[in-house]
């Protein structure tokens, strides 16, 4: 984890929407969300397949998303995936607030030809991360896959969640990392989907989370 250079700026307008903001030496990122969205996005990082990996988020959690990411890639993407992951977390964050009526727990398995991952989430307020993914080639195009670890690891410390994400079966690398991307998205939706049995409820036993 990089430290800024200057400040992080933070806004927030209107229900579950969030903008986030990110500079440092390494990447400067803004990131806009609506957590209630279509699975619109606007997405420039740099890197084609993690754009496209960005998408599927969006797509399939029918998140609203723009994010622009301006990073220092004639090094590597490391710093670049790494800090979206980050600014993505703390937008997420920022946009569910203080998790009245969300379902909390989220779980996916999807599939891609030979592929098969699960995703399983909870909006805990507890970072923790649990990845098995045993990808069989080191590059998808420009994306090393080893970052996938680090961009889970930024959302995680940010979004303040209980992430496990195994890829249960797989062949081919861009079907191991779209089945884990696209199961992520799906499992965002059900967590942070509203519950209208807890309407203004926290779900949680301590009453916070």
């Amino acid at each position: 984890m990089n430290t800024p250079v200057a400040p992080e700026a933070v806004t927030a307008a209107g229900d579950r929407v969030a903008e986030v903001s990110r500079n440092t030496a390494e990447t400067r990122i803004t990131v806009k969300i609506n957590l209630d969205g279509t699975g619109k996005s606007k997405l420039s990082t740099g890197i084609g397949f993690f754009d496209h990996m960005l998408d599927q988020i969006a797509r399939h959690g029918l998140i609203d998303l723009d994010i622009d990411c301006q990073g220092d890639l004639h090094i590597d993407g490391h710093h670049t995936v790494e800090d979206v992951g980050i600014t993505f977390g703390q937008a997420v964050a920022k946009a569910i607030g203080d998790k009245k009526g969300i379902r909390r727990y989220g779980h996916a398995y999807v599939p891609l030809d030979e592929a098969l991952s699960r995703v399983v989430v909870d909006f805990s307020g507890r970072p923790g991360l649990d990845m098995h993914v045993p990808f069989t080639s080191g590059m998808v195009g420009a994306f090393d896959t080893q970052l996938t670890y680090e961009f889970f690891q930024g959302f995680v410390n940010h979004a303040l969640v209980t992430l496990h994400i195994d890829n249960l079966k797989g062949v081919n690398a861009h079907h191991q990392c779209e089945t884990v991307f696209k199961a992520f998205g799906r499992t965002l939706r059900a967590a942070l989907e509203r519950d209208p049995r807890s309407a203004g409820v926290i779900p949680s036993t301590k009453g916070s989370l």
